[in-house]
């Protein structure tokens, strides 16, 4: 195992290849217990008409279709490029590598930089984000999810085997950007020197906080109080407090810890759960720092893959690691205010098979009140989904998983699992209406639903909102909590898109009636709603332009109608891109998106071109008349 070359495995990939599941083909039990599978396509995806769940979903008093996309849609590209409609433009703001302050060296192509230098530098692969006004000031946080390592590493020509400078270097670019940005004669720029400016690395400190704080699985060595941790890495998606703090989400922390010296160690049941083994995905930390090292450091992992909250207007604050949230590889969190002044979030954990999350706080938010505790002190339920279009969320307590409360929020996956969670196609993204009382959450792809149980050996036979085995396009569930209350305990739930190709198939792959020819997209990922209530779709799929995936070319962002089920295509991204990240300028008039990894498989050299490296980036969206963008 130890020589496995991870180059070319995602993520899910490599930690089956290190912890490989049993197969499982058991589709009939299901399809004779419940609804058929064409019996349930043409229920629950009655676009416009929702016949399957009445009209409830339908907001009150929301607009028409007409007028609601204020742009033509782009056909899909293969170009290496950002391609955007007529009467848009797009504008470089910030990439890897580039200085926050001026003296640091601006990137150098032929060395990309050093350890130092890119511990104050803006860092790689950029994905979720969200802007702040603070003085006067603009400030923009982005989450740096993690490096490829054949264009960061230049010690050795297998990418395997790295100098520990470039082992630092990767480790450096990893974490969290804040960073003053200012629109100079209508262009946004990054502000050099700006006291706001901030690198959160791996080696930041940390403040454990919430049930989980102090607990034995938290203690190490290093921190025998359990309370205190350094850095936060591979952070995914985002999200936004009412008070004005910023929720970073750690996903695939396992992928950075391993046994250098003990490359057959075996971990505990409970670590392999996550993906954690004695072999990582190559960036090789635990040579540079023995923390990483699960043969020495086994409560390590214990402290990692939690939401950290962050200030972004206080340069000197320490992050704080939410474990009430829950421990699992969390894409984004989507908080919420009830009516009742209770905060809710709803959390996806991005692997195949895993469940949907929400976090009740037990206090309520008033502006100006103190409001540390409203994340460390509340519940943790998980979804229930039932195929009849109803769902429940269930208490994750001592009392319902047999576990004590420390315990359900460090190995948050198994209490999931003892209350019989609905597994899912990868809960991705998780995005708020603003104009109704309902949750979209981006469900990307799961090609071993049916095929494979997920890491913990729950089924994953076809279900209500995952109604596809093998399914490598991915849907978009979303519910409306009882009552418009989303403290309720139960919910009703529909598909708001189920994604395809209707040029080579004519089933179910094909999606639903809101795809076609011209619309067409695979994996679905991120997801945000602009001020105007459109939800603005982002994808991080197959970009192979054939077979399955045929004419539907490089990675895009569309936008969708909540009512009428209507998907546009806004945007194209250049080769071997995700597109990730969504936020606005507080006008509105600019949006700034994420484009994350191009060229990772060597076949881009944007946004420079020529012969340059490719770089990650966040690039400001406006129309070329000044009108608002969302």
């Amino acid at each position: 195992m130890a020589d496995i070359d991870t180059r070319d495995l995602s993520f899910d990939e490599f930690d089956e290849v290190i912890s490989p599941r049993p197969e499982e083909n058991d589709f009939d039990r299901i399809v004779e217990s419940a609804i058929s599978r064409r019996g349930f396509l043409g229920g629950v995806l009655a676009f416009g008409s929702f016949t399957a769940l009445g009209t409830s979903l339908v907001p009150t008093g929301a607009k028409a279709s007409d007028g609601r996309f204020a742009f033509t849609q782009i056909p899909t590209s293969t170009a290496d490029d950002v391609i955007v409609p007529e009467g848009y433009k797009s504008e470089m703001l910030v990439r890897w590598g580039d200085p926050l302050w001026s003296d640091v060296p601006e990137f150098d192509d032929s060395t990309r930089g050093t350890a130092d230098s890119q511990a104050r530098a803006f860092g790689d692969n950029t994905d979720g984000m969200d802007v702040f006004s603070h003085d006067g000031k603009t400030l923009l946080v982005v989450n740096n999810e993690y490096t490829n390592r054949d264009i960061i590493a230049l010690s050795a020509e297998d990418k395997r085997i790295m100098a520990e400078d470039d082992i630092a270097k990767g480790m450096m670019a990893h974490g969290i950007s804040v960073v003053e940005i200012a629109n100079d004669g209508g262009t946004w720029k990054i502000v050099k020197d700006s006291p706001y400016n901030r690198r959160i690395t791996p080696q930041s400190e940390m403040e454990l906080t919430g049930p989980a704080a102090g607990h034995d699985l938290m203690k190490t060595e290093a921190d025998p109080t359990g309370t205190k941790s350094l850095g936060t890495w591979n952070n995914c998606g985002n999200g936004v407090t009412p008070w004005g703090t910023y929720l970073t989400c750690e996903e695939n922390f396992n992928g950075y810890f391993s046994a250098p010296e003990n490359p057959d160690r075996e971990v505990s049941p409970e670590l392999a759960r996550y993906g954690v083994s004695a072999t990582d995905w190559g960036y090789n930390w635990a040579v540079i720092e023995d923390r990483y090292d699960v043969s020495k450091h086994p409560n390590e992992p214990n402290r990692a893959g939690y939401v950290v909250e962050i200030d972004p207007t206080d340069p000197t604050s320490t992050p704080k690691k939410r474990t009430a949230l829950g421990r699992f590889k969390h894409e984004n969190a989507e908080a919420v205010v009830n009516n009742d002044g209770r905060i809710v979030v709803y959390m996806g954990d991005d692997e195949r098979g895993e469940f949907v999350y929400r976090y009740v706080s037990n206090g309520v938010y008033a502006p100006g009140a103190p409001t540390d505790e409203l994340l460390n002190d509340g519940i943790l339920y998980v979804a229930k989904f039932s195929d009849n279009g109803t769902g429940a969320w269930v208490a994750l307590t001592p009392e319902t998983t047999g576990m004590d409360q420390a315990e359900i929020h460090i190995h948050t996956r198994q209490a999931g699992s003892k209350v019989g969670a609905t597994t899912m196609d990868r809960p991705e993204w998780i995005s708020a209406n603003p104009k109704a009382p309902e949750i979209y959450c981006c469900l990307t792809n799961n090609k071993k639903r049916g095929v494979k149980p997920n890491a913990g050996g729950d089924d994953t036979s076809v279900n209500g909102p995952n109604p596809r085995e093998k399914n490598n396009y991915g849907q978009i569930v979303r519910w409306r909590p009882d009552g418009g209350d989303h403290t309720a305990p139960g919910f009703t739930w529909d598909l708001y898109v189920l994604a395809g190709n209707p040029t080579v198939h004519s089933d179910a792959y094909a999606g639903s009636a809101n795809i076609n020819e011209e619309n067409m997209f695979n994996s679905p990922d991120g997801l945000a709603f602009d001020s105007n209530g459109l939800v603005w779709i982002q994808t991080d799929g197959n970009y192979k332009n054939e077979g399955d995936f045929a004419g539907q070319g490089n990675n895009q962002m569309l936008a969708g109608d909540p009512v009428t089920g209507e998907i546009r295509r806004f945007m194209v991204g250049p080769n071997e891109c995700e597109i990730t990240g969504l936020t606005w300028s507080p006008d509105r008039r600019t949006m700034f998106v994420g484009i994350q990894h191009p060229g990772e498989r060597g076949n881009s050299h944007w946004p420079a071109g020529g012969a340059s490296v490719p770089r990650s980036a966040i690039i400001a969206v406006t129309r070329e008349d000044g009108g608002l963008v969302g």
